[in-house]
């Protein structure tokens, strides 16, 4: 197995993804608490420093760039500071900024966490719930038509902001199908029907329950929930599971449940980025898709096990496979 992922990895380098999504900000706050406000029963954090990172479908273009891969990032900012930090956060971090696309009238969508001995106490978000004007679709059409030549696959990575419409997602879904490029799709259950013929998806267990109409997901129900989506939407379906897993669902109506591997989880902010990131790069790599999963399962539980860091290497996850295969 080894040799089989190392060389599916060592094709990253090669591929370019184009991400389109809802961006955001990431500001955390690093505190200390040591005493309660007298105004208030709230814990008074002194703050130590501050950090930036790229934020949802941002953080997805972070992850798949830190794998050795070029990225397009489309997007959806305001003309604020918030949006100048973001772009030099991604610019830094080697993704290309061109498809930003500028709307004057809504904030640059952030979120301001405040972390005290590694934990979160508070989290604080500017955006707006107005949606984006029609022209801002065709500029992100115009974008998609000029790169698609050059790309190996596209990433929809769906926080339900107001990116990704009915005519975007089916115009990503028309051009990628035309020119065979590979569409995957971290989803938002309020937009399940979007994601028709895509090539995967990659919902939480708990997005999945809901994109079926099956609450109450357990073990019992997830091969009906997986099953249901698959058949609804003609795509193939990667649950992420959590300390389960995850579990692969086929067209053909193959089903791959896949553990995870033991490791302390300390933050699971992020984990659902580097599962769609990694999984896109090893199917344009010509991983099957039980190879992809396979791979995008090692690389969330590194993900979930740092404290701070958004991304994993191509070199974690080689490490971790030669761990587990020498134990």
């Amino acid at each position: 197995m080894k040799n089989r992922m190392n060389s599916i990895m060592d094709e990253f380098k090669k591929k370019k993804i184009l991400v389109i999504g809802d961006i955001m900000l990431d500001k955390y706050i690093w505190g200390e608490v040591s005493r309660i406000s007298p105004e208030a029963p709230v814990q008074v954090v002194n703050a130590v420093r501050e950090s930036y990172a790229p934020g949802g479908a941002s953080n997805v273009a972070n992850n798949v760039a830190a794998l050795g891969a070029g990225v397009f990032m489309v997007g959806v900012a305001g003309e604020d500071l918030s949006k100048d930090t973001l772009v030099k956060e991604m610019k830094s971090r080697g993704i290309n900024t061109e498809g930003i696309l500028i709307h004057k009238n809504s904030p640059t969508i952030q979120k301001i966490r405040i972390l005290a001995k590694s934990q979160q106490l508070l989290r604080v978000d500017y955006e707006s719930k107005d949606g984006y004007p029609e022209h801002l679709q065709k500029e992100i059409a115009e974008f998609i038509n000029s790169k698609i030549e050059e790309i190996d696959g596209v990433i929809i990575s769906d926080y339900a902001k107001g990116v990704i419409t009915k005519s975007v997602a089916e115009h990503i879904i028309k051009k990628c199908s035309e020119k065979e490029k590979i569409v995957v799709v971290d989803p938002k259950p309020k937009n399940t029907l979007l994601y028709k013929n895509v090539d995967m998806i990659t919902p939480n267990h708990f997005e999945a329950s809901e994109m079926s109409g099956l609450k109450d997901i357990d073990d019992n129900l997830i091969d009906s929930v997986g099953f249901k989506i698959t058949t609804l939407l003609n795509t193939n379906v990667l649950i992420t599971r959590g300390e389960k897993g995850m579990s692969l669902f086929q067209k053909d109506g193959g089903i791959f449940h896949i553990p995870t591997k033991g490791k302390e989880v300390y933050n699971i902010i992020g984990a659902g980025d580097t599962v769609v990131a990694v999984a896109t790069l090893a199917l344009v790599s010509g991983a099957s898709l039980k190879e992809a999963a396979m791979i995008s399962n090692i690389a969330a539980g590194i993900k979930v096990s740092k404290i701070e860091y958004p991304t994993v290497s191509i070199d974690e996850i080689k490490k971790y496979i030669e761990y587990y295969e020498n134990e």
